[in-house]
């Protein structure tokens, strides 16, 4: 297939890769001057679209995936299809689906789990948001760029399905550092609490598959001074997409309202830019009660 792959940042780039790598013709496009391995490189996004059977973007927020769109789209033809990988609002997904649909475009929002390091290997989480047709268009290529792709509804559902995920992520790591900090305080063995942690109610992906204490657990970004897998920065854009979505929705979401302030306070404030969001560990570990 031809595909146009707009969007060729610490994600995109090696996306777009693996899909050159498996042989097809990918046509890319960054605001950067970039190169990629396999990927002919285009002047503008919509020459990168121009004729492609399907286009792929990955884009840093709604704002611009709503400007990429309207650059795009005229420039598709009826039937090509569009996967959009962005973590953006569940409005601006929909909005540029139902711009995509008025054009004969498929469209499936389909942001992705599983980091930089995902990326690369080819073992991505899709979470899809489209119709049936342009999930079963998209489906080949997700099988390329990741291991598992999941169809989450219509338009905007792997949107919410990627914000739900994170929301929960964001206030888990917050707890997990809090517990640690609270038994270095008590004077409980790091190694201890997490043999028992986990391996009993207080389980999480947090603690047993990322844990923030440095020399326990698998290996993890605190193993590494807290070099970013998830950069903490990150992390606060989809709390605060989670937070715009359960004000837009009416939803109750007072431990994600926290935790969004707390990441606020960590990457504004304090020392938290480029570090991973297991940083909130040694922060807490400086801290008081007041």
């Amino acid at each position: 297939m031809k595909i146009g792959f707009i969007g060729l940042g610490n994600m995109g780039n090696p996306m777009a890769a693996n899909l050159a790598k498996a042989g097809h013709d990918v046509v890319g496009f960054d605001m950067a001057d970039v190169s990629v391995p396999g990927v002919t490189m285009a002047s503008s996004g919509a020459e990168a679209a121009t004729g492609a059977d399907i286009v792929v973007t990955m884009l840093p927020n709604g704002q611009i995936l709503r400007a990429v769109a309207g650059e795009i789209i005229p420039t598709m033809s009826a039937g090509s299809t569009w996967i959009d990988c962005s973590t953006v609002d569940v409005d601006s997904a929909r909005a540029v689906a139902d711009q995509a649909k008025d054009a004969g475009v498929l469209a499936v929002d389909a942001p992705v789990s599983g980091g930089i390091g995902g990326a690369a290997a080819g073992t991505l989480t899709f979470m899809a948001g489209g119709s049936d047709a342009a999930f079963e268009k998209a489906a080949p290529l997700f099988e390329i760029m990741g291991q598992k792709a999941v169809h989450c509804g219509e338009a905007g559902a792997g949107q919410a399905a990627k914000i739900c995920n994170n929301m929960i992520l964001g206030v888990t790591m917050i707890t997990t550092c809090e517990a640690f900090a609270l038994a270095d305080k008590l004077g409980l063995d790091r190694q201890k609490m997490f043999d028992v942690v986990s391996t009993s109610s207080g389980y999480s992906w947090t603690m047993n598959a990322y844990c923030p204490a440095p020399g326990v657990g698998p290996a993890s970004p605190a193993d590494n001074d807290y070099q970013p897998g998830f950069a903490a920065e990150l992390m606060l854009k989809d709390l605060r997409l989670s937070q715009q979505a359960a004000e837009s929705s009416d939803a109750d979401t007072p431990m994600g309202q926290v935790a969004t302030e707390l990441y606020e306070q960590f990457v504004e404030s304090e020392n938290g830019l480029g570090k991973d969001f297991s940083a909130m560990l040694p922060r807490f570990e400086k801290r008081g009660r007041s």
